[in-house]
């Protein structure tokens, strides 16, 4: 008659089943991407246009050519991102304080932020740059900034603090009534109780899609190159393409602006899990 087995001895053999089930989930994993990518490399490579394609998008020598000029703008890409990603946080948020406020006197100011999140975000950000870069100056106003730089991040701005305000609201509205009320209840007033129990917890329930804004910010900032921004990564890459017809240096841009967005992606799918929310 066999010996029963020990607590241990099963952990052990659950263990060791785990490993083997794991093990085996790779191998199968690893080779079926083998496959796929193998097959998706030898079917590129195998066809007609390839020689003509790889020069004309990957020529090595232009890349080393252009790459140093389009790094060095798009650092004012990076910086234009940060300067303008400020301001939209402060503008999302003010705009979803406003409504969410429920204070009767109030109720025109919630208008105005309704109307601006429903035109703000119906507008394609592209058509906005153009209304605001080229039909501002137009206007020949004095005191009104004339900078294509300023008026493509004023553009940008409004067009993402619509849609940042309506993450924040959303957040804000996520926590439950009963948090406020037991603020309340202990003495907060409300705007007390707004600024140390409802904001923290609806700041930090929204972070992964706040992230997935700002990849799309990031990305976006190429837009103002349409107003003729010297500097700008895109319109750099664009100029030296234009001069002999090689696409490398738009390659050379793409690459770039990887390096920071799939870090960020990656960032936003650890943070989705943690905080059991859902990724826009």
């Amino acid at each position: 008659m066999s010996k029963p087995q020990s607590t241990a001895d099963r952990r052990a053999e659950r263990a060791a089943a785990r490993r083997r089930r794991d093990r085996r989930g790779f191998a199968i994993a690893a080779t079926s991407t083998v496959v796929v990518l193998g097959g998706l490399a030898a079917l590129i490579l195998t066809s007609s246009g390839w020689s003509e394609v790889k020069d004309t998008f990957f020529n090595w020598e232009v890349f080393k050519q252009s790459f140093p000029d389009v790094l060095e703008a798009f650092w004012f890409d990076v910086r234009m991102f940060v300067v303008v990603e400020v301001v939209v946080l402060v503008l999302g948020l003010a705009v979803a304080l406003v409504r969410t406020t429920t204070a009767p006197a109030l109720f025109p100011v919630r208008l105005l932020a309704l109307g601006y999140v429903d035109v703000f975000r119906g507008i394609p950000t592209l058509l906005l740059v153009y209304l605001i870069g080229f039909g501002i100056p137009a206007l020949e106003l004095s005191g009104l900034p004339t900078s294509a730089v300023v008026l493509g991040g004023a553009a940008l701005a409004l067009s993402y603090g619509a849609y940042v305000s309506e993450v924040y609201r959303a957040g804000i509205v996520s926590v439950h009534r009963g948090q406020r009320d037991a603020a309340r209840a202990i003495g907060l007033t409300e705007g007390q109780a707004l600024r140390h129990v409802i904001l923290p917890q609806a700041v930090r329930r929204v972070g992964p899609p706040l992230l997935n804004d700002f990849i799309s910010l990031q990305k976006d900032i190429v837009l103002i190159s349409v107003l003729g921004v010297a500097g700008e990564a895109f319109r750099v890459a664009q100029i030296d393409a234009a001069s002999d017809f090689n696409y490398t240096p738009l390659i050379a841009a793409a690459i770039c602006f990887l390096a920071i967005t799939i870090p960020l992606a990656r960032i936003v799918d650890r943070l989705s899990v943690g905080t059991g929310g859902v990724a826009r």
